[in-house]
């Protein structure tokens, strides 16, 4: 396979850099870079695109659109980490596991939207029930979504490794209160919603890793293990998503710290069903996810570089 080109628009935030260090050194990639004094300079950010394979967007919103604005009308392939254009028509989202097709589409696609982390979570344990119809889209569902503080970006945890931190930030701390998070429109399209959930993020004192929990409303006949077999049935041809039952034992949001791995656990009763998604919000939440994508468009092996 002939050297691939990859340039990584915005590769000193979180993000960017961790996708930088996967890549760096593997063979058949070669990463574009611009000199310091040309890395906010949008001509020469457009030229690096135009002259790479595929460029990775890991840049804030507003910053994202206007580079793929930059590059409308040209052939540029590219992967964008914000949250700007994931349910936008002409973008594919990157989510390999999200239906039977979805690797192929992201593989040939020109523009591939990678998903939120919560999202991740949340789309993986609900998707396929909404698809094989265990849950109904007009259901009321509720979401209670555990992350570490590495998901808030350089900022975030700057605050809180810092000597003399504040003390609240020793304790989980709820966000979003007005049910306006922006992984809400990615999780209510690819669902197949009639209505957004009621979505609880919370932030808590450990650098990476996630446990998002679904809750799904109160129905006869539904059981944790029929919950378990559809999903089972649906991820049992990906070796990277593991769907196993609760065991009794308490769930640890940085179970997959480091890993690229995703793990659905059902839990429950009948009438009273819980999914998790236990993975990391680094990993499958972010460069995890945009290394599998970069692999599913350049033609390198879908799990090469992932650590499962």
């Amino acid at each position: 396979m002939a050297m691939k080109k990859i340039f990584i628009d915005g590769k000193e935030g979180t993000t960017g850099l961790e996708i930088f260090h996967r890549l760096q050194g593997r063979a058949g990639i070669e990463i574009v870079t611009l000199p310091e004094h040309l890395r906010k300079d949008p001509d020469a950010r457009r030229e690096a695109s135009l002259a790479s394979d595929l460029t990775v967007l890991c840049l804030p919103d507003r910053a994202a659109a206007e580079a793929v604005k930059a590059l409308e009308g040209s052939s540029a392939r590219i992967i964008d980490a914000s949250t700007a254009h994931r349910t936008a028509p002409g973008w594919v989202y990157g989510f390999a596991e999200l239906n039977k097709r979805q690797a192929e589409a992201i593989a040939a696609a020109q523009r591939v939207a990678n998903p939120g982390c919560h999202a991740t979570g949340l789309i993986a344990a609900l998707a396929p029930l909404v698809d094989k119809g265990e849950v109904d889209p007009s259901e009321s569902i509720s979401c209670f979504s555990l992350t570490g503080y590495s998901g808030g970006g350089k900022k975030m945890i700057a605050e809180y490794e810092s000597e003399g931190r504040d003390v609240a930030l020793q304790s989980p701390r709820i966000y979003a209160l007005g049910q306006t998070h922006k992984h809400l429109p990615e999780m209510t399209h690819y669902c197949r919603l009639t209505s957004a959930p009621v979505f609880s993020p919370v932030v808590a004192d450990f650098y990476r890793g996630m446990a998002v929990t679904v809750f799904l409303p109160g129905k006869a006949g539904r059981t944790p293990d029929a919950i378990a077999d559809c999903l089972f049935k649906h991820y049992a041809a990906y070796p990277n998503i593991k769907v196993s039952m609760q065991d009794g034992a308490m769930l640890a949001a940085n179970r997959y710290a480091g890993k690229d791995g995703l793990e659905l656990v059902i839990g429950g009763t009948e009438g009273r069903v819980t999914v998790t998604a236990l993975f990391d919000n680094l990993g499958k939440g972010a460069s995890g996810a945009a290394v599998q994508n970069i692999n599913l468009m350049l033609g390198f092996g879908q799990y090469e570089g992932l650590v499962l």
